[in-house]
């Protein structure tokens, strides 16, 4: 069985131009201080592949979180 897609924050060190955030087409980008900040819903598979890119564009990663589902949303448990 397949893991349901859950929402991340991924962390990167320095804030992404347009040509590499256009390798993360699912996720939404916003600049924190000097970070750049990617969120959206990935799968297990889906989530190595960002990390892979990451690392193939020689991308410093700072930290991976999953995000809790909030309250009343369809992805929260019931």
């Amino acid at each position: 069985m397949r893991p349901a897609s859950a929402r991340y924050t991924i962390r990167i060190n320095g804030h992404l131009g347009a040509m590499v955030l256009s390798a993360f087409p699912g996720l939404a980008a916003r600049l924190h201080g000097a970070e750049t900040v990617l969120t959206g819903f990935l799968d297990q598979s889906a989530l190595y592949g960002v990390l892979a890119e990451i690392e193939a564009l020689g991308l410093e990663l700072l930290e991976v979180r999953q995000l809790e589902p909030q309250r009343g949303s369809p992805d929260s448990p019931r």
